[in-house]
């Protein structure tokens, strides 16, 4: 790893609501492809990429489970709706020319590869990118928490989380005009702070595994790119 990329190996977590462009559900192909390219532009640079998607764009298990559906249900359902995104990205991918492959923790041979630790690793290793869909293939885990398991078993270098802005702030930045951004947080700052940028069982996962989380913006064009460059605007988070 060099100085102008710090990082080899990363594992990339892209909720649901990324890939919604302007929509207000479901999947825009024009942001799925801009996705993609960016993705694409990284692996160009030698680095070993995999992801984690979440399902919000199509169903949330918390959502479902407030509107009086069983959470285990609803949690399935939402894993479910990961595989949907994961093939989404994987064909924009491989119109880029990027190998790709997706692996499930809930097994569907028909459409995917199920999540196999040392076939991941293998495929990274020949430059394939992985998408891990279906979560950890557990309910009451959020897919925050499958990245960072995910990141760790993979022994990423770090994990990149691309989120509506451009870092962590004190408060939501589109809601609180003067919310302070932070350059720099600790695992314990989040944790004890509060601050909603992963769940707290993903946070200690990652803190327990010296995984740092670097946070930034998915909706920048080529951002993916700068901040494994060590450009840009983001936030990470580490150990003290």
């Amino acid at each position: 790893m060099s100085e102008r990329q710090p990082y080899k190996r990363v594992l990339l977590k892209v909720s649901g609501e990324a890939l919604m462009g302007e929509r207000e559900y479901g999947l825009d192909p024009e942001t799925v492809h801009r996705i993609a390219s960016d993705i694409g532009d990284v692996v160009a640079m030698g680095a070993e990429v995999c992801l984690v998607i979440g399902g919000g764009n199509i169903f949330r298990g918390v959502s479902g489970a407030a509107g009086g559906m069983d959470r285990a249900q609803a949690d399935y359902m939402g894993m479910l709706a990961t595989v949907i995104n994961a093939l989404a990205l994987q064909n924009a991918l491989e119109k880029r020319g990027v190998a790709t492959r997706v692996q499930s923790a809930i097994p569907m041979a028909s459409v995917c590869e199920p999540y196999i630790r040392r076939r991941a690793e293998r495929h990274m290793e020949k430059g394939r990118v992985v998408i891990f869909a279906a979560g950890t293939g557990n309910p009451f885990f959020t897919t925050d928490t499958a990245a960072a398991l995910r990141a760790a078993e993979m022994k990423c270098d770090a994990l990149l989380k691309g989120t509506q802005v451009d870092g962590v702030y004190s408060a939501d930045p589109r809601k609180v005009a003067d919310a302070e951004r932070y350059h720099e947080l600790t695992y314990l700052d989040v944790l004890s702070r509060d601050l909603a940028v992963m769940d707290a069982a993903a946070v200690s996962l990652a803190r327990e595994n010296g995984l740092p989380i670097v946070v930034f913006n998915i909706n920048a064009s080529g951002a993916f790119a700068r901040v494994m460059r060590g450009e840009g605007r983001f936030t990470t988070i580490v150990e003290a």
